[in-house]
């Protein structure tokens, strides 16, 4: 029998409580304080901040995602998330060997299959130096252990991969109902309070026109969501704007803070 094997994690205490009740009270309070309306999402884009910072607003994504009809959340057996490389560079797209990614809530399944089904991507590569640190994706795993039940996870660490390589990835793993995407991505950096606002709104409406992000300055996962935004257009999928803040809403100061935002994106009802 072979032995499973595990990524630690490595930002719980520091982005995140790293005591399992702690955590649990803090994602259920998080879900609870949304007014977030009912969105049966297939993809969604949320920050991935500590939680003290940008928690409020990711948890907009996942309580709409909760609020869906329970037939919907247990079809989502298989979350495929993208987030840019923060620690460990990489020329594409890093997935990874592991097996199980841990947090304080208990391990999440790595589906191999689906990494089996883009390894033949020259984009794909297999990195676990780039997740052994990354938090892009981390974070978003104590939501998701919130939200959903039985589920795995294809996590992406991207780097130097352009939005046409993640969207070839994204359009391979589509799936069905089964399949949920994320995109992990904070909005402006240590911008003052009035600019960020400025700028950050732009990017927003960028994004809900389905617009493409000129640079990383908007968004440093501007690459995951510009491969989002193209197969949005592709399948005339619907993005809607559920929070929009920065740090200095959530965490106080206000001279230099860091953008967040959650939206949602829906497929079109069936005829």
């Amino acid at each position: 029998m072979t032995t499973a094997t595990m990524r630690p994690a490595a930002v719980a205490g520091s982005f995140y409580p790293g005591n399992t009740r702690a955590l649990s009270a803090a994602v259920g309070d998080m879900l609870a304080d949304t007014r977030t309306p009912e969105a049966p999402a297939k993809a969604l884009i949320v920050p991935h901040a500590g939680y003290v910072y940008s928690g409020p607003v990711a948890a907009s994504a996942y309580a709409a995602l909760r609020k869906s009809a329970m037939a919907i959340r247990r079809a989502i057996r298989r979350v495929v998330i993208f987030g840019p490389a923060h620690r460990v560079w990489v020329p594409g797209l890093a997935a990874t060997s592991a097996d199980l990614f841990e947090t304080p809530l208990g391990c999440v399944r790595v589906d191999r299959a689906a990494i089996e089904a883009v390894a033949d991507l020259p984009q794909v590569e297999i990195n676990d130096k780039a997740h052994a640190t990354e938090h892009s994706l981390e974070v978003q795993l104590p939501f998701l252990q919130g939200v959903l039940d039985d589920f795995a996870i294809v996590p992406f660490v991207v780097g130097g991969a352009t939005p046409d390589e993640v969207a070839e990835v994204m359009e391979r793993l589509w799936g069905g109902p089964e399949t949920l995407i994320v995109v992990s991505s904070d909005l402006s950096h240590y911008l003052p309070y009035a600019e960020a606002q400025e700028i950050d709104r732009a990017t927003a409406d960028s994004i809900l026109r389905r617009h493409a992000l000129g640079d990383h300055e908007q968004a440093c996962g501007a690459t995951p969501i510009n491969g989002l935004l193209e197969v949005a257009r592709r399948r005339n999928l619907t993005p809607t704007l559920l929070d929009l803040r920065n740090s200095g809403d959530t965490a106080g100061d206000k001279s230099r803070v860091v953008g967040y935002a959650a939206f949602t994106f829906t497929e079109a009802a069936d005829d």
